[in-house]
């Protein structure tokens, strides 16, 4: 199984777009994914309980909720048969949490948008990454994702030029595109669209699939913690742990 973390402390960055367009595309390939949302804001859940009945199944797990009748354990365990394990992680994230969230990742994705604020706020993520998670480079597990970006402008020159310097591999780079936007409304994912209409943007995916394709699962069994014991929680919202809305639990067996 491949467990992949989306993550950036800052906040706006597009990890709840590419979460749930990359549960999307694996439920599409004919692979069992799990979406894991540990944002209290619960937008991938909302995503989730917005798919039509008969759309490839995506199981939901909301990770920001709170059981006193269950351990977080047992609250986060990954359900028999995952087989891509998505989990997206919450703005102003604390460095201390990092070891637990990316424990057995397959991949770390870092969205990062064309903007001196975001620049710099992914040079500290990826800091913490490498010096607090204990993320080695040669583990090739680290990636960047250019979002939102338009190609021809000075700020996007910047932002390239200044992901060089951190030699870590820069696996995508999406348009500022309304196709997301539909996405995000309707429960789809751009995989699920018509593809004339998502050309471009589909094209821009390609070479992020790929990468994450070309990554060697970790150990980590389905029906165990996907996040580890230590890490603290956070404020429930009010329904129990590990739920989902009933349309994005609809056809997972």
């Amino acid at each position: 199984m491949q467990k992949i973390v989306v993550l950036n402390p800052k906040g706006g960055s597009g990890k709840t777009t590419i979460a749930t367009n990359l549960a999307s595309y694996f439920a599409v390939s004919g692979l069992q994914p799990t979406l894991m949302d540990l944002d209290a804001q619960g937008s991938s859940m909302r995503w989730l309980g917005k798919r039509a009945k008969g759309q490839p199944a995506i199981h939901g797990i909301a990770g920001y909720e709170r059981n006193a009748r269950v351990t977080r354990s047992f609250a986060t365990r990954v359900p028999l048969g995952t087989e891509r394990l998505v989990v997206d992680t919450a703005a102003a994230l604390e460095s201390q949490r990092l070891p637990d969230i990316t424990h057995n990742a397959t991949a770390i994705l870092v969205p990062v948008l064309p903007s001196d604020i975001d620049i710099h706020a992914a040079a500290r993520c990826i800091s913490d990454l490498l010096l607090i998670a204990k993320i080695r480079r040669d583990e090739q597990r680290i990636a960047v994702i250019a979002n939102r970006v338009k190609k021809r402008t000075l700020v996007f020159r910047s932002l390239m030029k200044f992901l060089e310097t951190l030699h870590i591999p820069v696996v995508a780079t999406l348009r500022d595109s309304q196709n997301y936007i539909r996405a995000a409304e309707s429960g789809e994912g751009l995989f699920e669209m018509k593809p004339y209409l998502v050309r471009e943007d589909l094209e821009q995916w390609l070479p992020l699939v790929g990468w994450l394709a070309q990554r060697r699962p970790l150990t980590i069994e389905p029906g165990t913690p996907a996040i580890t014991s230590r890490l603290t929680t956070v404020t429930p919202l009010g329904a129990t742990a590990g739920s989902a809305s009933p349309a994005g639990r609809e056809g997972f067996s």
